[in-house]
């Protein structure tokens, strides 16, 4: 049995996970391995890339990073997450706001550490990620579709550091990263209009509050259209191995997403579409494994 002090412990970790979304940046941990292994550098050896200690680097950076990203998000939008969020806001506030900024900004300057030993420009890059979700979390984020534009952008940015890395400038790679940022982007808007209350009461000019929910909802259903392209692409221009299921499967429920958000009213049906596209990017993480399946029967398995 776990007395009173290891209880509030327990509670504290488990509320600082939260905080960090500690699932969110392990599966984004994941996907940069998988993608550097079947998509960006499908010719190396797969102890080479597994084991290499700059892609190690790379990818502890992006995390803490992120992780940080994640806390000073939560430091501005305490007093609007009370309102949207207030189970997750009650969970995220037994940790102090000081103990909070303390931690973003010893996982920044760890970041840069681990960024130093790769180099110079590795630091300039991360240095500007720090520095543009800071950005994006005190100012931009209340600017209308700037805002979502941004958050989008710094989302793709751990894949980028990754492309940039390996020097892969294949255009199947370009495509890849288009269907993605499409996906995010649509579901930012959905954000907005799930997060509505919040954001009027703390005065952000998000594009459902200054033209209204019909043309946001017009908006995320002209960039699911746009997503199409990408999907199509990708099946029928590249060769994607078994992860074609994937695409036509995505085609599919893009066709959910769209009758869902012709349909939505209330919040529920907001965070129902949230949650759909967020299915559809973590399923894409683990289907990249589809790409080459003998790879991974042959050398993981």
């Amino acid at each position: 049995m776990l007395n009173r002090r290891n209880k509030l412990l327990l509670y504290k970790l488990l509320s600082l996970f939260s905080v960090v979304r500690g699932y969110n940046i392990l599966v984004i941990t994941l996907a940069q391995y998988l993608a550097s292994i079947y998509i960006l550098a499908p010719d190396r050896p797969l102890r080479s890339v597994v084991f290499d200690v700059n892609l190690f680097l790379i990818v502890t950076a992006s995390a803490l990073v992120i992780a940080g990203g994640y806390i000073i998000n939560n430091f501005y939008d305490a007093e609007k997450d009370l309102i949207n969020k207030p189970t997750k806001s009650m969970l995220d506030r037994l940790v102090s706001q000081k103990f909070k900024l303390t931690t973003y900004f010893v996982l920044n300057f760890v970041s840069v550490v681990a960024a130093s030993y790769i180099s110079f420009k590795a630091v300039l890059f991360f240095s500007a990620y720090i520095f543009g979700i800071w950005l994006y979390s005190h100012k931009l984020k209340r600017l209308p579709f700037i805002g979502n534009l941004v958050s989008a952008t710094l989302a793709i940015s751990p894949f980028f550091v990754v492309f940039v890395y390996y020097q892969n400038f294949q255009l199947v790679i370009f495509v890849h990263a288009i269907f993605l940022f499409l996906l995010i982007l649509a579901r930012e808007v959905i954000k907005d209009l799930e997060n509505l209350a919040g954001d009027l009461a703390q005065n952000y000019r998000t594009i459902p509050i200054l033209y209204g929910t019909k043309k946001a909802k017009m908006l995320i259903a002209l960039l699911i259209l746009l997503t199409y392209i990408p999907a199509f692409l990708l099946v029928k221009k590249f060769i994607v191995g078994h992860m074609y299921i994937y695409f036509y499967a995505c085609i599919v429920l893009f066709a959910v997403c769209l009758f869902v958000l012709y349909k939505a009213k209330e919040k529920k049906h907001f965070v129902w579409l949230h949650n759909i596209l967020k299915f559809i990017i973590v399923v894409g993480v683990f289907s990249i494994l589809l790409i080459n399946v003998d790879l991974f029967l042959n050398r993981i398995v």
